[in-house]
């Protein structure tokens, strides 16, 4: 007996599903390099014979180059579309790869960074607006659940991935893993992705503003950077002139009567200041803890990188569960009460961790683990949703660059202050794991600005479009 066709809103559903999954492949393998190579820097700084203050120039110069492209992802796809920016950053991605693992030198290594950053730093904003304007409004939180979850579990299992690399392959492979992926993806997406008509192809690019935010936004995470390495003048130069300059762009969006890059208004208009300032306090959070969490096995307990991924991998198997969750109760349940509930759980799996100076068995982390990462996948998808669902599909590319840039600047900062608070606790004489708890605090009181910023979300759910 020959099956029946299936019905039009069920093919459609699948094909919504199969186009999501095509673009979580970029997000994936763009925010899982930031991580996969954390573990190999004690290889490349043999490899090469840096100094680790050179070496961690590997990571950073990554994190700068997102910060400074994603602020252009929403022009480049307004004006180009979004399908055809993000096969090009895939692209640029890639190529970048084969560059990085192709290394000859330490500062070469660096360089090429950048050029895989800038692909990287594309991926998450283009491909979440390209899959927002699919899906439309009444579709919208089911898939952003999907895509959301990735940004999660990639710095959970970024190191575990990197320590399993190394175990078996010379370190160009951090590098290399990343062609299959990126290639199934452009194949896939070529095939599968429909193309979008650009929302705003007559919008002149903002170069005044592309020049005092994406170099503001550089300088200041350069800065806060080299807070966290102690390093005074450095530092206080970064960090000011990064301020002076964003105060500067602020200045010019407000004025300017042309589109800004970002624009300042955005945060005007409810709920995307709400949301903006929840995305940046949880970013805090997430990479924060995923900074404190493998130094503290590593430098307290004695474990090796293999094994720290291995015992944060729980986290990244909450947040799979959760976004199950998530994806069933999106469009029924209230935006605050999903997002205010998972804080909670954050707050709840990050509270074991401030005791970890009277020694925290292996077995209550991992728990406390699961509940963080269940919690956090409560948080980014309706956060998302909830704006998305709410402005034109004009603002769309716009919107997802400003989120995405301020949950990654929020992780960048979290993860440079808890630096700074746990050198000055091991300078004041604290034993490591009675420093590592007392820093834990502070990240709680992230948890709780997060919150704060949570009241002022919407109770009413989104409409079905």
């Amino acid at each position: 007996m020959t099956e029946a066709p299936a019905a039009p809103a069920e093919r459609v559903d699948r094909d919504l599903l199969r186009i999501a999954f095509i673009l979580v492949l970029g997000t994936f393998m763009a925010t899982l390099d930031a991580t996969i190579v954390s573990v190999g820097l004690d290889r490349l700084t043999e490899e090469f014979g840096a100094s680790v203050a050179e070496i961690q120039w590997v990571s950073s110069a990554y994190l700068l180059a997102v910060v400074a492209a994603v602020p252009a992802s929403g022009w480049l796809a307004g004006r180009f579309g979004g399908r055809r920016v993000w096969l090009v950053a895939v692209g640029v991605f890639l190529i970048g790869s084969v560059l990085c693992a192709s290394a000859w030198s330490a500062a070469s290594l660096i360089v090429f960074r950048v050029v895989q950053g800038l692909g990287g730093g594309l991926l998450p904003a283009t491909g979440q607006a390209l899959l927002a304007r699919v899906a439309g409004p009444g579709r919208t939180g089911k898939v952003i659940s999907i895509v959301a979850v990735v940004p999660l579990l990639s710095p959970v299992f970024g190191p575990l991935a990197g320590g399993s690399v190394l175990a078996v392959a010379p370190w160009p492979w951090l590098f290399l893993v990343n062609l299959p992926i990126g290639a199934a993806a452009v194949l896939l997406a070529r095939r599968y992705v429909p193309v979008v008509p650009p929302a705003s192809r007559r919008t002149a690019f903002d170069l005044r503003g592309a020049l005092l935010l994406s170099p503001g936004l550089a300088v200041l995470v350069y800065g806060l950077t080299e807070v966290a390495h102690d390093r005074a003048v450095p530092a206080t130069t970064g960090v000011a002139a990064g301020v002076v300059m964003l105060t500067a762009f602020t200045v010019h969006g407000l004025r300017t009567r042309s589109t800004p890059l970002v624009d300042p208004r955005l945060f005007a208009q409810p709920p995307f200041g709400a949301a903006a300032l929840a995305l940046v306090v949880l970013g805090a959070s997430v990479f924060g803890t995923t900074f404190l969490l493998p130094l503290y096995f590593q430098s307290g307990r004695g474990m090796s990188a293999w094994e720290a991924g291995l015992l944060l991998a729980p986290q990244g198997l909450g947040a799979a569960a959760g976004s199950v969750l998530v994806n069933r109760t999106i469009g029924k349940a209230a935006p605050r009460t999903l997002v205010v509930a998972g804080i909670a759980l954050i707050v709840a799996g990050t509270a074991p961790f401030t005791l970890l100076g009277h020694g925290v068995p292996d077995a209550v982390i991992a728990s406390a683990l699961v509940v963080r990462g269940f919690g956090m996948s409560m948080v980014g998808a309706p956060v998302l949703n909830i704006v998305y669902c709410r402005i034109g599909p004009e603002q769309l590319p716009r919107a997802a660059g400003a989120l995405n840039l301020l949950n990654t600047v929020g992780g960048s900062v979290g993860t440079a202050a808890v630096a700074v608070i746990l050198e000055n606790r091991l300078a004041a004489g604290a034993d490591v794991p009675a420093a590592f708890g007392a820093t834990f605090w502070w990240v709680l009181g992230f948890c709780l600005f997060a919150a704060a910023a949570a009241t002022r979300l919407p109770r009413t759910r989104p409409r079905e479009g």
